[in-house]
């Protein structure tokens, strides 16, 4: 199948669902006037709305629902970039470190500083942390260097993970303790319009770049070996693509905790229907990741009385849906 026809089933499917978000929740809007919230401003559509509607569109859905795209998108990117470069299909943002690195640096600024900018600015630092500490592992062993990165990021992640379980037992266990523990369970209940100008744009230029450098990441998935006789420069390629997908999964974890199962799942979902062709797989898995993520998002708020955690739904989603993939390939996957 190419690329167009499934952009022209992928991006209407988006749209759609994007527009769910906006409509869907305890206080339900229907689509007309969000459309008409939304596109007033250009076409001066007659309110028929409730200044309260209006406010829960453009100052907490909409920024919600957009950051839980951009987050979809990221992370699945980031999943197909990390699964086609290290060749193996178990790999996830998870995988290697970044995800626990940047969920202890959060955690961190939250003890600190409470929630804020604080907690995002060490999100970043330690997520950065957590790949150069798997990069150095790397660097001082020999053997399979692949296997080598995966099996440190491993061994990072489990240490950011110690870290974490210790934060939590230092922490204030009536105020800072569930905001540590809630945050980390995923939630995008603590999204505003100040992300629209930091935080989105890093994961969208971010997922761009990635976008763009992937017959780079076609010629990386054949092999060190093989990527340098294309006449590709292995170093400085792997350094671009590891800082800009750890950067993406950083920025997401910054504004919405730890989600887990969202770059692992979607790209085999969509190499299944497009193929390995990192050319497609790209491009689609970052509209399927955000169309899941909302979707998520969505089932999160409307569920329950009370908000489920983002982290929850994952797993209850991605776990089945792995272990059919895995029955349905027969293990055989190709990355």
């Amino acid at each position: 199948m190419t690329l167009k026809k499934i952009f022209l089933f992928l991006v209407p499917a988006a749209a759609a669902v994007f527009l769910t978000g906006l409509s869907a929740g305890r206080y339900h809007i229907p689509f007309l006037r969000v459309l008409g919230i939304l596109f007033h401003p250009l076409f001066g559509f007659e309110k028929n709305w409730l200044p309260v509607e209006e406010a829960v569109v453009l100052n907490l859905r909409l920024p919600r629902v957009a950051m839980a795209a951009v987050s979809g998108m990221g992370l699945s990117v980031c999943g197909a970039v990390y699964q086609g470069i290290f060749r193996n299909p178990l790999v996830s943002p998870g995988v290697i470190g970044v995800t626990s690195g940047a969920g202890f640096g959060a955690a961190l600024g939250i003890l600190l500083f409470g929630w804020g900018i604080g907690a995002q600015l060490f999100a970043f630092i330690f997520g950065f942390a957590a790949l150069l500490m798997t990069l150095s592992i790397t660097g001082k062993t020999g053997g399979n260097a692949i296997l080598v990165f995966i099996l440190a990021g491993v061994v990072v992640n489990m240490f950011f993970q110690a870290g974490i379980s210790f934060l939590k037992i230092i922490a204030d266990s009536e105020d800072q303790l569930p905001s540590i523990v809630y945050w980390l369970m995923g939630s995008l209940s603590q999204t505003g319009k100040e992300h629209f100008f930091f935080t989105m744009p890093l994961i969208i230029i971010s997922s761009l770049l990635l976008i763009a450098a992937r017959w780079r990441i076609n010629a990386l998935s054949l092999g060190i070996d093989a990527a340098k006789s294309l006449g590709v420069k292995t170093g400085e390629s792997l350094v671009f693509i590891l800082f800009f997908s750890t950067l993406a999964v950083s920025a997401v974890v910054s504004v919405g905790g730890i989600v887990g199962w969202v770059g692992l799942i979607v790209p085999h979902m969509v190499r299944m229907v497009v193929g390995s062709d990192h050319e497609k797989l790209l491009p689609a898995s970052a509209v399927a990741g955000a169309i899941l993520f909302m979707l998520i998002d969505i089932s999160a708020r409307i569920i329950a009385p009370v908000e489920i955690p983002l982290g929850v739904i994952t797993a209850f989603i991605g776990t089945p849906v792995f272990i059919y993939l895995l029955v349905k390939s027969k293990g055989s996957w190709v990355v």
